[in-house]
């Protein structure tokens, strides 16, 4: 357990690095670069986050995003299949992809003279992808197969999956990452030569670079790379908001699978949406509340003392592009029923709900929070995701270094108000996992394979 000294030292370790110089400019094409200099060490990430994802998609295309992916360490004209991921590793650097509901992120880190590398192959990709249909037959059964085992044989994985289905009507957040198997399996590659046509420009990404280096030479070698390529018209998405949930949601998984799973899940604002910023950080403070760590209350009073469950968390994305979920998710202890670990768990909302966090309670949660930032400042690679995803969900991404002081601020009464008025039973979802006899084949972690982004 962290103390509120350790929380003290880290406020104080954490402007070094937090508050370092960021600078950005905006090439004729309209592709935004921002880079911040980090020189702890010879290395450097480049990162192009691209302004579309699982929630830019429709149904019958769901899941082209991520296969586009795939697609597009295929090759160009200039770079064959394999040749992009050849060139990197040969020069001492690792790479790779993923994709989330608001966005698609490519990335490298390497030595920091290598960047121009990076910056080459990159571009030559954003605009230039070779797309052929013998690769997009053979990448659409790989993503297919990777449905299989990621999803379609974790019981919770599949529960999850349902369950935001449930939750949302309107709302692309409905849909899977991976996308339906169906609309898979009718993928066509003219579907995503027009999908990569449509997102993939110069003034639909951000490139961002963290790193040991100049940040004049990195706008001039992205103005040589990058600078070049022609931009798109591009069309704002129509909006998708979901409406007003009228009442509780439920329903029942039944599949193959040792143990239960339950998942809860409030409809709640995000930083993008909320009507006051602070109600988003109060909810991040209740999820942690919940969750932070070992000493938090689910595994204080759920696992560790009531025993209703073997394990027990909670999630809030306070950084989607859209409305989301304060969800709390759980697998019941041996003997233990899900109706119980239900009701153990809106005894917590309950518990949030009439009485005030306590003020020891509440600088343990801000200790960590902030001794977890200075951390992830040590890594070049997460300085650069967090720039960048704020960028791509329309936020600012200078508010990543206000993140502890609005941590801070939050008060016990205002996790009190955000608990009391988004924890309530109309904005409720709840899926329950039944087990069925098992098939014979073996079955993964209760808790893995429940999760949004995919690499």
């Amino acid at each position: 357990m962290r103390t509120a000294t350790t929380w003290l030292v880290a406020a104080l370790l954490l402007p070094c690095a937090a508050f370092a110089q960021v600078h950005e400019r905006t090439l004729d094409n309209g592709l935004k670069v921002i880079v911040k200099e980090d020189h702890r060490a010879p290395v450097v990430v480049s990162q192009v986050w691209y302004k579309v994802g699982a929630s830019y998609e429709h149904v019958g295309l769901t899941g082209i995003s991520h296969v586009l992916e795939h697609m597009m360490f295929q090759g160009t004209k200039k770079h064959p299949a394999g040749e992009f991921s050849r060139i990197i590793a040969e020069n001492g650097g690792s790479e790779n992809a993923f994709t989330g509901r608001d966005f698609t992120a490519y990335y490298q880190q390497l030595e920091a003279s290598r960047l121009p590398i990076s910056f080459e192959l990159e571009a030559d990709r954003m605009r230039n992808l070779a797309l052929l249909p013998k690769n997009f037959a053979k990448e659409v059964q790989v993503v297919m197969e990777e449905r299989r085992l990621r999803t379609e044989d974790r019981p919770p994985a599949l529960t999850y999956e349902q369950f935001m289905a449930a939750a949302f009507t309107v709302s692309p957040y409905q849909n899977p990452v991976i996308g339906w198997m169906t609309d898979l399996e009718h993928l066509s590659i003219e579907d995503l030569r027009a999908w990569y046509a449509t997102w993939y420009a110069p003034n639909n990404a951000t490139l961002v670079v963290v790193g040991d280096v100049n940040p004049d030479q990195v706008f001039a070698l992205a103005d040589k790379h990058y600078g070049p390529l022609r931009p798109n018209v591009l069309t704002t998405p129509k909006p998708r908001e979901e409406p007003v949930q009228r009442g509780e949601r439920r329903l029942t998984v039944k599949l193959p699978a040792e143990v239960p799973f339950l998942i809860m899940g409030y409809k709640a604002p995000v930083l993008k949406t909320a009507d006051a910023p602070w109600k988003a950080y109060a909810l991040e403070v209740l999820a942690g509340v919940l969750d932070g760590g070992a000493s938090a209350r689910l595994a204080r009073d759920l696992v560790r003392g009531g025993q209703v469950a073997s394990s027990a968390g909670a999630d809030y994305d306070l950084y989607a592009r859209q409305d989301s979920l304060l969800s709390l998710q759980g697998v019941p202890a041996r003997g233990r029923s899900v109706a119980q670990l239900e009701k153990a768990l809106r005894e917590q909302v309950a518990r949030l709900q009439s009485e005030l966090v306590s003020p020891g309670e509440l600088a343990r949660i801000k200790a960590q929070v902030t001794a977890g930032k200075v951390y992830e400042k040590d890594s070049v690679h997460y300085q650069a995701m967090q720039i960048g995803m704020l960028e791509t969900v329309g936020l600012d991404y200078r508010l990543a270094d206000e993140y502890v002081d609005r941590i801070a601020a939050v008060t016990a009464e205002q996790v009190q108000a955000v608990a009391r008025e988004f924890l309530t039973d109309e904005r409720l979802t709840v899926a329950a996992l039944e087990p069925l006899p098992l098939d014979g084949k073996p079955r993964p972690a209760p808790m893995e394979g429940v999760t949004d982004a995919i690499h």
